[in-house]
């Protein structure tokens, strides 16, 4: 279905594309973060605050237009900025290790039950299909946001399936429900096709796995943006039919290998979260060969830890952190290209359109109805 939305959607997005500039761009991204506001639980000044802190963080590092050092306090490896890899690292996987720690044995074991049926039944199937679907849909409409993608579509269906209504005799989530694995699965899914949609139309990558992409395709000299499906069409639609084809390759290598997959989860907790911390600071040390990652992202573990402890998610500080330097340069260039004058912001139809969209976002959710039943739905079992 992603991939469809992105087939169907991406050639108009692309000559809408053309009218956007620095003033549209930073718009958008307002209107991105404003949504993961409203998707995110728990109380709305705890996920604006968490945004926020991960807009401050994205600052870390040199001035692209100064060349100073901001925020570094003097330690050269600050200088490049904080990893993207490093913050969600630790926020969640040693935030989670460090929970699970504070819980019983019985309540952070995985698995202990005898593996039985491995396939879906057809009961599993008619109760997933519902979650599946809605999953598609908010997974489709996420991933083109800036800031979305794949994790933040996951988070945000699960969410939903967890406040749907829960019919009669139905598994509690946490105990094995199957729509808390068919709903994020889908939303992940399709997120994932359709986060090339800004890639490919607008030249922004949504994510930290689309600002990878755009550095495989800088290497082979393709400029992602609006002249993408004119200049290398051949490109575009190749990537479409990777999409099926890796699909398709994606459900023939995982059915075999279910079992495998289960085994893992017999392993008790006690050896498990040492191979979880072993293998996460193998693969952050592998990114710059720097053991002052390793140390960053033990104390974004530690913090990840206190905000769990605090009810703040780490989704939207997240967003934050991928958006900050992308709207902190378009602002600039915006401000630049108009000489210091604001309301070029609002002066232009679509970045007023933009913002004024955002505006309305966040009215419809401080109505006291609506945050009301928004604090309801978000509320804990």
């Amino acid at each position: 279905m992603g991939t469809l939305v992105l087939a169907a959607f991406a050639p108009p997005l692309t000559e809408l594309a053309f009218k956007f500039g620095p003033a549209e761009y930073f718009s958008l991204m307002i209107l991105g973060l404003i949504g993961a506001v409203v998707l995110a639980s728990g109380s709305l000044l705890k996920a604006i605050a968490m945004i926020v802190l991960g807009l401050l963080l994205g600052l870390v590092g040199t001035d692209v237009n100064s060349g100073v050092a901001r925020f570094s306090f003097d330690i050269p490896e600050l200088t490049d900025g904080i990893g993207f890899v490093v913050v969600a690292m630790g926020v969640f996987g040693y935030g989670e290790i460090i929970s699970n720690l504070g819980k019983s044995a019985d309540e952070r074991q995985v698995f202990t039950d005898k593996v039985g049926q491995l396939y879906p039944s057809k009961e599993d199937v008619k109760l997933a299909a519902p979650a599946v679907i809605r999953g598609t849909v908010l997974g489709s409409l996420l991933g083109v946001l800036p800031g979305g993608g794949a994790a933040l579509a996951a988070f945000a269906a699960y969410t939903l399936e967890k406040k749907m209504p829960m019919k009669k005799g139905e598994v509690p989530f946490g105990k094995g429900n199957i729509r808390g694995v068919g709903g994020p699965e889908s939303a992940n899914n399709a997120a994932a096709q359709t986060s090339f949609i800004p890639l490919l139309t607008l030249g922004i990558p949504p994510n930290a796995v689309m600002a990878l992409m755009v550095g495989a395709m800088t290497i082979h000299n393709i400029q992602p943006g609006p002249q993408v499906m004119t200049s290398n069409p051949q490109l575009f639609w190749g990537l479409i039919a990777s999409m099926w084809i890796g699909n398709l390759m994606l459900v023939i290598l995982n059915l075999p290998l279910i079992g495998i997959w289960i085994k893992l989860l017999t392993i008790p907790y006690r050896f498990l979260f040492p191979s979880i911390v072993l293998f996460c600071a193998i693969g952050v040390f592998t990114l710059n060969n720097n053991v002052f990652d390793i140390w960053t992202v033990a104390i974004f573990g530690f913090l990840g830890y206190v905000w769990w402890k605090l009810g703040a998610e780490g989704a939207p500080l997240l967003l934050g952190f991928v958006l900050g330097p992308m709207m902190e340069e378009n602002l600039r260039r915006a401000l630049l290209l108009s000489r210091g004058d604001w309301s070029v912001f609002v002066t232009r139809p679509l970045s007023a359109g933009l913002l004024l969209g955002a505006l309305a976002l966040l009215v419809i959710v401080l109505l006291p109805a609506v945050k009301n039943k928004r604090e309801e739905a978000f509320q804990e079992e």
